[in-house]
């Protein structure tokens, strides 16, 4: 008898995939259907890709004994959120012809293209090849996206974060050729025998997700993630980072095993040493973290479980130089300094709230084509945020009296409320499979009746962190919100309270399967009691708190 654990199939998936290939190929190649296997929907994730229907025809095709409306969704990897214009441009032209007609800006500032055919999906691929961008592991059981607070152009602090951001990314990223031998028909660029020096041929055990901030700035949620590094400044430059690690917001109802967690302080680096630190902590979880049990199977179970100091032992133990202990630092707010900024070279960056990072045209409003034409006649670089939004960054004067006009001209306004700003919510429905609830085309009308609730008692002003999912799974960071929507069935949501506005501290559920009216019956006296009673800049996260409501 043995007591070693039966390993989760996705283990053997990988296991069997030779460097993440499967039967993608084939798969790609067979046209009775939309669909890939099952067994290659979980590899094509490492690519960046998940297959998707559309959950509003499913009762429909049903019907008519029709396949599911199956399409792709692919989600670039854009270290720091940062494209140049003809990045952004070549998106907005491959939204249109191989896409739903629209992009979507993500809570790791990434864009994600929805509604890819099968026979659109390696064609679009290789437009964003075109482009020097990739896909390559923006999904799966590897670090994803790297983010950090953007804007490079804004002071050379910010440049040196984002170089950080790039050099982790770089390093991490899979060596495997799959990405361009399945999806753009590369030849096998060597006969020499493949390997992954840093994931192992099993890659790690679940999703792993990094993320840099300058104080005060937290708009990357640093605690939120497996690793995370908080910049620290001395004479305008960054000499090195905080590290806290064991963050995560994924979780499932009904299962008390499965929780959000906040990340944890294990010391201080170097500048120069933060790529080495994200390789031992990364080599931890791939040794120690659990194969077993997927639910588990992220970074923060495993210092749940083997505790934060065998934690920073092991990390050490990995390095040349050892972390040392962590150095003071704060953070104010985790939002985007919205509006017009200019930088100490004169140009201006204009960071344009874009709710629930949806670029799309709808009726006079017409975003998309006005962020088509401000690219085409301005020499501009875009920058997608942690919060969804857009920085339209390097504006001289004349360039931003045109985008100004041209977003006017298209019926999109500079600014929205600042309940509105605040608000962020993941896809859901109709094409996440995981989503029990509305969230992306909820959460607007929600906020409408929010902020006529507010506007009662003269906070109409005042900035509150409103967060919704349509699951647990956690994607737009719901449990460090100061009110927090988490989707348990359709039209009803679990209610958080009580994160605070700088995402230092998790919420609590308030109110379990709420509909519309209880969230607005439940609100409605403590915003009352808020506006009354609250402390002279004191946020509604921490005044619930500090009243013991939650």
């Amino acid at each position: 008898m043995t007591d070693t654990p039966k390993l989760s199939h996705n283990e053997t998936i990988k296991t069997k995939s030779r460097f993440l290939r499967g039967t993608l190929a084939e798969g790609l190649a067979e046209v009775a259907s939309g669909a890939i296997s099952e067994d290659d929907q979980q590899l094509i994730k490492f690519h960046g890709i998940y297959l998707q229907d559309d959950r509003d025809l499913r009762a429909e095709r049903a019907k008519r004994k029709l396949d599911k409306a199956y399409s792709f969704m692919a989600r670039l990897r854009v270290p720091g959120g940062v494209l140049s214009r003809e990045q952004y441009l070549a998106m907005d032209k491959l939204s249109d012809e191989r896409g739903n007609a629209t992009l979507r800006l993500t809570t790791r500032q990434s864009i994600q293209f929805h509604g890819v055919i099968k026979t659109n999906l390696k064609p679009a691929l290789r437009q964003i090849d075109n482009v020097l961008l990739d896909t390559i592991a923006a999904c799966g059981d590897v670090n994803r996206n790297v983010m950090c607070t953007p804007n490079e152009f804004l002071s050379p602090v910010y440049a040196q974060v984002e170089q950080t951001a790039r050099a982790i990314s770089t390093h991490l990223l899979p060596r495997t050729f799959a990405w361009r031998e399945v999806f753009l028909d590369g030849e096998k660029i060597t006969a020499e025998p493949e390997s992954e020096p840093i994931y192992g041929a099993t890659y790690l055990p679940r999703k792993f997700k990094i993320a840099i901030a300058v104080p005060p700035q937290n708009d990357v949620d640093v605690f939120a993630h497996d690793l995370s590094y908080i910049a620290i400044i001395k004479n305008d430059e960054v000499i090195g980072y905080n590290v806290v690690a064991g963050g995560g917001m994924g979780a499932t109802h009904g299962d008390p095993e499965t929780h959000p967690r906040l990340a944890e302080s294990i010391g201080y680096c170097a500048y120069d040493e933060a790529v080495a630190v994200a390789e031992a902590v990364v080599t931890v979880q791939r040794d120690y973290g659990n194969r077993a049990n997927r639910r588990r199977a992220r970074l923060k179970y495993t210092i749940e479980d083997r505790g934060l100091a065998w934690f920073k032992e092991q990390v050490n133990a990995r390095l040349v130089t050892k972390l040392q202990r962590a150095r003071a630092a704060k953070f104010a707010d985790n939002g985007d300094r919205m509006g017009w900024h200019t930088g100490a070279d004169g140009l201006h960056h204009l960071t344009l709230f874009i709710e629930n990072g949806r670029v799309a045209d709808a009726g006079d409003w017409r975003l998309k084509t006005a962020l088509k034409r401000i690219a085409e006649q301005n020499p501009v670089s875009f920058i997608i945020t942690a919060n969804q939004n857009l920085i339209i960054a390097r504006a001289d004067a004349d360039a931003r009296q045109d985008i100004e006009a041209t977003l006017a001209a298209h019926g999109v306004a500079l600014r929205a409320s600042v309940l509105r700003e605040a608000a962020m919510a993941c896809v859901a429905l109709p094409t996440c499979a995981l989503a029990l609830a509305e969230s992306e085309r909820y959460l607007p009308s929600l906020i409408t009746k929010l902020e006529a609730l507010l506007s009662q008692h003269g906070l109409e002003k005042q900035p509150v962190t409103i967060r919704m999912t349509g699951c647990p799974n956690g994607c737009a960071r719901p449990y460090i919100a100061e009110i927090g929507f988490v989707g348990r069935n359709p039209g009803r949501y679990n209610m958080h309270l009580g994160g605070a506005a700088d995402g230092s501290r998790l919420n609590r559920i308030w109110v379990e399967d709420a509909d519309e009216e209880t969230i607005l019956q439940t609100l409605s006296p403590l915003i009352a009691e808020y506006a009354k009673s609250r402390k002279i800049g004191e946020g509604f996260g921490d005044f619930v708190t500090r009243k013991q409501i939650v």
